[in-house]
């Protein structure tokens, strides 16, 4: 597949690199505020579909590479045609599912946690996913002078970015297998589990007040570089080291009545997804580009480097991670059983991936009938 856009414009995004930044940390690394921006690059004269625009949100975060290097490179723009791409950045699941839920955004990039309450407290009337885009990018990372290895975090003051968050149930079950007890809604137990925001991580761990944390990148990467150890990769406790991350979500209205768009969006995400993964040291940069215009603030190679690798980038869904992730939440109490029937339409992307010669992906029997 040919490189997209210019070669100037790809040699300025590689320029660039030492400028780069991404959200979900402090000390300069902060979140960027919600904005939206309406994307350049229509061509003229391009055949319009049934809307338009349509309105997409995600997170100023590599977790999120998909969308921010197919609205960069204008991999996303080109497939829409002349319906236009309109971008709304978030830095919270809840806030994108109110989003989504008050027609202010067709289309959205998120995590399995927010897919999963808004899907369940809508009673399954609000959203569909219908793709994917991450799989990884979560490690549990501890100062190496008092934790040394994993038994020793009993007594430990561990950090999750928020209750019930996608990391939170990880940990939350990763400690019930160890067989230690935690209060789920409290986090006092055995170990003590502090929800801290992903911004305030690092200062919490770099003054002491937590011993550790289970967190995405590039909080992750920000705390080995400040001295921090890694002492466990999520991706190793799931079957063939996937898990999902990061889900495409679109308001099951907007599936209805625009369905050509939907699939032109998702024909721009596999070939943004096949882009990245082909050319992944010009995906980084153009990532990273898009991450300056949004943040503004810059992120080293030491942190930048490390969580580019352990993302995966995937148009699978991975769905029968997403329902293990759902019963880790009701065997920590944080949920109820929920019904997840329908809470996938994968026939748009089975669609795409099989006239692009690609193996269709399953829904784990939590499909749309």
């Amino acid at each position: 597949m040919p490189a997209p856009r210019t070669t100037a414009r790809r040699l300025a995004a590689v320029a660039a690199l030492p400028l780069l930044a991404v959200a979900l940390t402090a000390c300069g690394y902060g979140s960027a505020a919600d904005d939206d921006s309406d994307t350049s690059g229509v061509a003229a004269g391009a055949k319009k579909l049934s809307a338009d625009t349509v309105r997409i949100g995600y997170f100023p975060n590599l977790t999120h590479a998909t969308a921010l290097v197919g609205d960069q490179e204008g991999l996303l723009q080109k497939e829409l045609g002349g319906t236009r791409l309109k971008t709304s950045q978030f830095n919270a699941g809840p806030s994108e599912i109110e989003a989504l839920n008050a027609d202010s955004i067709d289309i959205g990039f998120i995590g399995p946690s927010p897919s999963i309450n808004g899907y369940t407290k809508s009673g399954g009337k609000n959203l569909r996913i219908i793709g994917g885009s991450a799989s990884g990018g979560v490690k549990l990372v501890v100062d190496p002078k008092k934790i040394r290895t994993l038994d020793d975090l009993k007594g430990r003051r561990i950090a999750t970015p928020q209750l019930g968050n996608t990391q939170d149930v990880a940990f939350l079950n990763w400690i019930s297998r160890k067989g230690w007890k935690v209060d789920a809604q409290s986090g006092k137990g055995d170990v003590s589990v502090v929800r801290t925001d992903n911004k305030v991580v690092p200062d919490a761990f770099r003054s002491g007040s937590v011993d550790g944390a289970w967190v995405p990148e590039p909080t992750a990467s920000k705390l080995v570089a400040e001295g921090g150890k890694e002492l466990l990769d999520e991706s190793s406790l799931w079957p063939d080291n996937k898990f999902v991350i990061t889900n495409i979500i679109v308001s099951q209205k907007f599936l209805a009545d625009h369905a050509d768009v939907v699939e032109a969006v998702l024909r721009g995400s596999v070939r943004t997804n096949e882009w990245i993964n082909a050319n992944p040291d010009e995906a980084k940069a153009s990532a990273n580009a898009a991450l300056k215009k949004l943040t503004g603030k810059p992120l080293p190679a030491e942190i930048l480097d490390p969580a580019w690798k352990s993302i995966q980038i995937t148009d699978d869904p991975l769905a029968a991670t997403l329902d293990a992730q759902a019963e880790h939440a009701v065997r920590a109490g944080l949920l109820e059983k929920p019904d997840l029937d329908g809470i996938y339409d994968l026939k748009p992307l089975n669609k795409v991936l099989e006239a692009a010669g690609k193996s269709k992906v399953t829904d784990a029997g939590l499909g749309v009938k």
